[in-house]
């Protein structure tokens, strides 16, 4: 870590912002690429606005916000983004193409100990790098959004990434406050994915077959599985409940579950009806402006709480 003294950031939006402001924060010199003025104005208001609402949660000093803004520079090309860069991070649309067209052009700008990570979600490192001349050090760094408050980053490598940037992302990502999670080979969705849309297919699942109302399923996770997740993941659940119990369960239930292997027709039916969830006023809930605001609302306050506890843990 003593050698990453400058990161570059490739985009401004929900993730390229918040791991902008985490780099800074860390005391990282920052430069956030943005393809033009209004682009750069909207990472930049966006970085002020979360270290307004961490500032009024009490997480950071009075002097801190300034001190961190000033670490943070804006550029329109990525040239000038990477000219000093000793490690890139790109957060762009999540298109392998575009992708791998910026990965070619960051291979051929930057020296070949500088780092290429990709903040994709779920594509494949090793396709991201297929252009370019030093494939060893392109990575994974998957950071979960919102990215200043989830601590949760996935770093993973493609076949040819070296064990050199894999210790020195991981490191990275401890450095500026992260949870790193390193997986040992690169797979389709990484793990929080995996998990995530396999919990999300039971659920669907369960509302199609009319077991449940979506409100339902949702409350039996947030007061069951969600009280304990935080602090025992599926693997040591089982080893706490006993794998016995669990392997008992499983002989019986692993055939009624869901097994679908194309994106549940509940879920498809609302996207084709234009029901997107809270970016359209509908999904599974009815959205007004109100019921957003105030469920971001409190999921911020649990996740500060939750960071809060990380740092005293820490300590």
């Amino acid at each position: 870590m003593m050698n990453i003294k400058n990161l570059t950031v490739l985009g401004t939006g929900t993730m390229g912002h918040g791991i902008a402001l985490l780099s800074a924060k860390a005391g990282l010199n920052v430069v956030m690429y943005g393809r033009s003025d209004a682009s750069l104005d909207r990472g930049f208001n966006s970085i002020k606005a979360d270290l307004s609402r961490l500032k009024d949660e009490g997480e950071l000093a009075d002097n801190e916000s300034e001190e961190i803004l000033i670490k943070i520079k804006g550029a329109e090309t990525i040239e000038d983004a990477v000219k000093d860069a000793d490690f890139v991070i790109e957060s762009l649309a999540e298109n392998l193409e575009l992708k791998q067209r910026i990965f070619k052009q960051l291979d051929e700008l930057c020296p070949p100990e500088v780092i290429l990570a990709s903040n994709t979600s779920g594509l494949s490192p090793t396709a991201i790098a297929k252009n370019t001349k030093h494939p060893e050090r392109a990575v994974i760094a998957h950071f979960w959004n919102p990215p200043q408050l989830i601590p949760l980053v996935e770093v993973v490598p493609g076949e040819k990434t070296s064990q050199d940037t894999m210790k020195i992302t991981m490191d990275w990502a401890e450095f500026i406050g992260k949870k790193a999670v390193r997986m040992e080979k690169e797979c389709l969705g990484f793990i929080g994915n995996r998990l995530q849309l396999a919990l999300l297919r039971e659920a669907l699942y369960i509302v199609e077959k009319g077991w449940a109302k979506p409100e339902e399923v949702d409350k039996a996770m947030e007061y069951g599985h969600g009280r304990r997740l935080p602090v025992t993941g599926p693997l040591c659940s089982a080893d706490l409940g006993g794998l016995d119990i669990f392997n008992n369960i499983a002989t019986y239930l692993f055939k009624d579950l869901c097994n679908y292997t194309e994106p549940s027709k509940l879920m498809k039916d609302k996207v084709e009806a234009g029901n997107l969830g809270s970016k359209s006023g509908q999904g599974f809930y009815n959205w007004s402006p109100e019921d957003l605001k105030e469920k971001q609302m409190e999921r911020t306050e649990i996740l500060l709480y939750f960071l809060k506890k990380d740092a005293q843990k820490n300590k």
